[in-house]
């Protein structure tokens, strides 16, 4: 008898202790903490709406030119200026030698040193490629090759990969013949993948020339 009234007081005990263990902590409240002023600002972000972003100072860049070129840019070097792969090739856009001195550029360690040069030189050797490919960029922008929506941006990147006479021939035979660089990145990779920007300011020239 004694065991028993022994063994349930225990249990009453240990029940007792845990349960107050679940009781709520009283918090206090702090009149500093609570305000009724503002700062004038609204802190409702992040939102489903566009226009609750319009006061942000994030760039959206969507299909506009500097989208195109900086996604270019990423492909080619991860945007990284001084980057030279292993076949020579150099600068944020990945300019070969024969490239750089199409468009007026000679010194090779002043423009991997220079932004502000291989940035006209992308310009440059877009203008260039524009004039050699503008029959074919009259002809097939808007058509469909291989499922492949066509247009003036994405030849033009195409271009810059694989140079003016690679995508005339992908053009001319409907795809069929394509062009894949020493990595194995092809043609028609850019051309899809570039489609659909802005490159509408982009005068082409005959023979653009970069002044150092």
């Amino acid at each position: 008898m004694i065991n028993k009234w022994s063994f349930y007081t225990s249990l009453t005990i240990i029940i007792a202790f845990l349960s107050s263990g679940f009781k709520p902590i009283e918090l206090d409240s702090h009149l500093w903490f609570l305000s009724n002023k503002t700062d004038g600002l609204h802190y409702l972000y992040p939102s489903q709406l566009q226009n609750d972003y319009t006061d942000l100072s994030v760039p959206f860049t969507g299909k506009y030119f500097i989208g195109y070129k900086e996604a270019i840019a990423f492909r080619e070097s991860q945007g990284k200026y001084k980057k030279i792969n292993s076949i020579g090739c150099m600068g944020k856009y990945q300019f070969g030698n024969k490239t750089l001195e199409s468009i007026g550029i000679y010194d090779k360690v002043r423009f991997l040193n220079n932004p502000e040069i291989q940035e006209k030189a992308f310009v440059a050797l877009l203008s260039k490629n524009k004039w050699e490919l503008r029959r074919e960029i009259e002809k097939y922008d808007g058509s469909f090759i291989n499922g492949i929506l066509i247009t003036e941006s994405g030849i033009l990147a195409a271009a810059h990969l694989g140079g003016v006479g690679s995508i005339k021939k992908y053009l001319r035979t409907n795809g069929k013949r394509y062009f894949r660089d020493t990595y194995g990145t092809s043609i028609r990779s850019y051309i899809r993948a570039f489609g659909g920007y802005d490159t509408s300011f982009i005068i082409a020239e005959n023979n653009p020339k970069i002044n150092l």
